[in-house]
């Protein structure tokens, strides 16, 4: 059922709400009020979003929502519904929340998350749309991943990277990003979806945490890079199969610090098999888009775009538009 996919992540509040409601439109006034019982231990009851609560404001508003579904075909109130609203009116909106999705496979990926989308100075406490999309991507083309060291470049909250982990079985993942905050976060993530870390150099002292996973659970790593100063040598001692980023194609800046960090990539690793490298994005700025695709073409970088999958499996704005360039380094 889509409720339990979909609830977790409150990007759009009460757009996801509805989003999540649609499927109940079509029921009859005598019918809704079993399936409104039914969502409750499905989304803001359900034993993940107990274990890690969602930000209070989302579950607000998803519960307003339900209740005003339920009264516009009902006389009778829905106690469960008044007594869960009343569990969220009283709290304060901590700094940090919970966002699950559930997989597929049946597995969930659970990441702490800031509540503002900019938070110590940088955008990448958060999961942005284009990390979804490239999740679906790698989920339905699991080979791509599978048996290969994948270096992500910008990793942010790190769902991408953790969907890829407990779905492509790939066999090494490196996490990168450049914010301290954003590294913490990260390593956060890692240990709290079950994976182990291995030691970093550049690594700060490492949460407290075991690993749940077998023997072929793959070596994690979260490593800080900073695009415009890191080497070639630290760049080759990655040895990736498959890089991959997502929504990094913020501002112009960005974009050339990109093309810069690929172009070593390439070099470093000539006289192997070239890496695959795949970067996902949302077109909000299409002149920056267009610088990307421009800077690749003038490092002699050739791309091609990867056709849009139909399977949406979680959350994102329906009429966003996003591409997933595949690079030949």
């Amino acid at each position: 059922m889509l409720v339990s996919v979909h609830i977790f992540s409150e990007g759009s509040s009460n757009g996801v709400a509805l989003y999540l409601l649609e499927a109940h439109e079509r029921l009859t006034a005598t019918s809704l009020q079993q399936p409104t019982l039914c969502l409750l231990p499905q989304t803001v009851k359900h034993p993940l979003c107990v274990k890690h609560p969602p930000s209070v404001k989302y579950a607000r508003c998803f519960l307003s929502e339900l209740i005003r579904k339920h009264e516009a075909v009902h006389t009778e109130p829905l106690d469960e519904l008044y007594e869960a609203l009343a569990e969220v009116l009283m709290p304060k909106e901590p700094t940090q929340c919970h966002r699950s999705y559930l997989l597929p496979s049946g597995d969930s990926v659970t990441l702490s998350e800031s509540t503002a989308i900019i938070s110590h100075g940088t955008t990448g406490l958060v999961t942005w749309d284009a990390a979804l999309y490239l999740a679906e991507w790698a989920i339905q083309n699991p080979a791509a991943f599978a048996h290969r060291t994948v270096l992500e470049l910008g990793s942010g909250a790190g769902l991408t990277g953790l969907a890829i982990c407990k779905t492509c079985c790939p066999s090494a993942y490196v996490f990168s990003d450049y914010h301290s905050c954003v590294l913490e976060q990260l390593r956060g993530n890692v240990l709290l979806n079950g994976l182990s870390l291995e030691p970093d150099a550049t690594a700060p002292a490492q949460h407290p945490g075991h690993n749940t996973y077998d023997s072929e659970s793959p070596k994690v790593t979260v490593a800080q890079l900073d695009w415009d100063v890191v080497t070639a040598p630290q760049l080759a001692a990655f040895q990736p199969d498959v890089i991959i980023a997502a929504d990094v194609l913020y501002c112009p800046e960005t974009v050339l610090s990109l093309v810069r960090v690929l172009q070593r990539l390439s070099a470093c690793l000539k006289g192997q098999q070239a890496p695959d490298a795949y970067v996902a994005f949302t077109v909000r700025n299409p002149q920056t888009c267009q610088l990307f695709t421009s800077e690749l073409g003038q490092a002699g970088i050739p791309w091609e775009a990867v056709p849009h999958h139909d399977q949406k499996l979680f959350p994102y704005e329906e009429h966003s538009d996003m591409a997933i360039l595949k690079l030949m380094l």
